[in-house]
C-alpha cells in the first residue's frame, strides 16, 4: 500500500507539464510496460476500499465475484512486473473471503452463482501456479482452488440435459434452470489446471467430462467452433443464447491448453485449440479495426457493456498469453495481437481527471467517456501480458513437479455445505452472468447488436 503513491505523483507531475494525456506505452521497452501497468493498477485500486477501517476485505461495492477477478489480475501483474505493491492487500482479501476453504463465504453465499465462485478458484490456482507468496498458518492457494472444485462437482446436475452445472446454485435465483458456458467452462478450466498441477487423474477425468458434456449441448459447437452463452433446462439444453463473449472463448481455450500440455500434445486438444483459437482471433479482433485489436463485439458497438462485460477482455488477454507458454506454437498468432491491443488500450486510457483512466473501446483512439474499475482492470491485464515478449516463454505456470510450492489438500472444502437462509434481493452486480438478463430485457437492442455482430 505504501507504494501506491508514486504512479499518481508521476501522472500528476507529467500532466502538469502538459506532456501526458494518456497512458504511454512502448511494448518493446519493459520499463515502459511496467510504468503503464503501474498506472492502470493504481487507477483500478483507487476504486477498492476493502483494506480500509470498517470495510470488508476482498469485497467490492455491489459485486462479490469481481474481487476474485481483481486479485487474479493483480497476481498476474506481480508475476509479470515484479511489483509487490499490492501483494499484501491481495493476500488479505483472498484469505478473508475464503469461506470454509472453498470461496463460499457465509455472508454472501445466499446469492452466489457457480460462475461467481469459480473465479475465486481460478484466482487461487493462478496464485499456486505462479508461486505467489503464502501466509503461514493459512490454507495454501492450491488447497483453496481444490476447495472450489470439491464444492462445485457435487452440484453437477443430472436432472436434465445429461449433466452440466446450473448457472445459479439455489432455486430462488433467477437463472437456476440455465446451464451456461462460463460456469461449465470455468470448472473445466479449473479442473484442467488442477490436473496439470497435481498430476491427479480425478481432475483430468472431470475436465474431460465437462468438455465432452459441453460438446453435446449447444454450448460448444465443435462443427463450427463457436460457443453459445447459455442453454436452458426447459428445452433439455437444445436452445442456445448466442451472444458472443470473449471470456467464454477464453475459459474453454485456456482449459484446452492445459489439457494439451498435460497430455503431451493430445490430438483432441490440439484440434480444439486450433478451432477455437481461429474463431477467437477472427471474431474478437474485428477486421474493421485492422484485425489486431480486441473488441467485446456484443456490447461495444452501442456502448452498452455493463460492469461485468467490461472485465471480459482482460480475462481473454491473460488466458491467451499464458496459453503461449504451455502451447508454444500459438505464440506467433497470439502475442502480436496482445501487443497491438495493449497499444490501442493505452490510447483509450486518456480519460478522467488524471487523463489516464481507461475506457472500453480499445479500437477508438480517443477516450470513449466510460471509466471504472473494470475498464482499468482489463487494460492492466493486457498491459501486463505484453511482458511475455521480454520473458523466457518456457517460463510456464508451475506444477508440483516443476517448482510449485503450494501444498495439496484433496479434501479441502468438502465438509457440510451451508444451507441458504432467507435471501437478500439479488442485484445485477452479484453475478458474472447477470449481464445476460440485462441483455435479454433489452429485446430491441439485441436485434440491433445481432445485426451488427452477425451481419444479418
Amino acid at each position: 500500500m505504501r507504494n501506491w503513491l508514486w504512479p499518481r505523483l508521476l501522472s500528476v507531475f507529467l500532466a502538469g507539464q502538459g506532456v501526458v494525456s494518456q497512458i504511454q506505452l512502448d511494448v518493446n521497452d519493459p520499463k515502459s510496460i511496467e510504468n503503464a501497468a503501474a498506472t492502470a493498477a493504481f487507477n483500478m485500486m483507487s476504486n477498492y476500499h476493502g483494506n480500509e477501517s470498517g470495510q470488508i476485505p476482498g469485497k467490492l461495492p455491489d459485486t462479490w465475484w469481481e474481487g476474485g477477478a481483481m486479485f487474479m489480475t493483480l497476481i498476474q501483474y506481480w508475476f509479470w512486473t515484479g511489483d509487490t505493491s499490492y501483494n499484501e492487500v491481495t493476500t488479505q482479501g483472498m484469505l478473508w473471503q475464503k469461506g470454509n476453504n472453498d470461496y463460499f463465504p457465509a455472508n454472501d453465499s445466499n446469492f452466489l452463482g457457480n460462475d461467481d465462485q469459480v473465479f475465486w478458484g481460478l484466482a487461487a490456482i493462478t496464485a499456486a501456479e505462479l508461486n505467489f507468496p503464502e501466509q503461514d498458518g493459512e490454507p495454501s492457494w492450491l488447497s483453496l482452488a481444490q476447495g472450489v472444485f470439491n464444492t462445485q462437482v457435487p452440484r453437477w446436475d443430472m436432472t436434465s440435459c445429461g449433466g452440466g452445472l446450473r448457472w445459479q446454485i439455489f432455486p430462488y435465483q433467477a437463472g437456476y434452470t440455465t446451464k451456461n458456458a462460463i460456469s461449465n467452462g470455468g470448472l473445466f478450466q479449473l479442473a484442467a489446471r488442477l490436473g496439470r498441477y497435481t498430476g491427479n487423474q480425478t481432475y483430468m477425468d472431470w475436465a474431460e467430462k465437462i468438455w465432452d458434456w459441453s460438446a453435446i449441448t449447444p454450448l460448444l459447437r465443435l462443427d463450427e467452433w463457436t460457443i453459445a452463452d447459455t442453454t436452458t433446462m426447459e428445452t433439455n439444453c437444445t436452445d442456445h443464447g448466442d451472444l458472443q463473449w470473449t471470456y467464454n472463448y477464453g475459459t474453454y481455450l485456456s482449459g484446452a491448453a492445459y489439457m494439451y500440455n498435460l497430455t503431451n500434445g493430445g490430438e483432441k486438444w490440439k484440434k480444439a485449440i486450433d478451432g477455437y483459437l481461429g474463431t477467437t482471433l477472427d471474431k474478437f479482433f474485428p477486421k474493421e479495426f485492422g484485425g489486431k485489436v480486441m473488441s467485446e463485439i456484443s456490447c461495444e458497438p452501442n456502448m452498452m457493456c455493463d460492469r461485468n462485460q467490461d472485465c471480459f477482455k482482460g480475462f481473454l488477454s491473460s488466458w491467451l498469453t499464458f496459453m503461449t507458454t504451455i502451447v508454444p506454437y500459438t505464440a506467433d498468432q497470439i502475442i502480436p495481437k496482445i501487443q497491438a491491443s495493449a497499444l490501442a488500450a493505452a490510447k483509450q486510457c486518456s480519460g478522467g481527471n488524471t487523463k489516464t483512466q481507461c475506457g472500453r473501446r480499445w479500437h477508438q483512439d480517443n477516450w470513449d467517456g466510460s471509466k471504472g474499475l473494470e475498464q482499468d482492470m482489463s487494460a492492466l491485464s493486457v498491459f501486463s501480458s505484453t511482458m511475455i515478449a521480454h520473458k523466457n516463454q518456457s517460463l510456464s505456470p508451475l506444477t508440483s513437479d516443476t517448482g510449485g510450492t503450494s501444498k495439496s489438500d484433496p479434501s479441502a472444502g468438502s465438509g457440510p455445505q451451508k444451507q441458504p437462509n432467507t435471501p437478500r434481493p439479488i442485484t445485477v452486480g452479484d453475478h458474472v452472468g447477470a449481464s445476460i438478463l440485462t441483455v435479454v430485457v433489452a429485446g430491441g437492442w439485441i436485434a440491433a447488436v445481432s445485426w451488427m455482430v452477425y451481419g444479418g
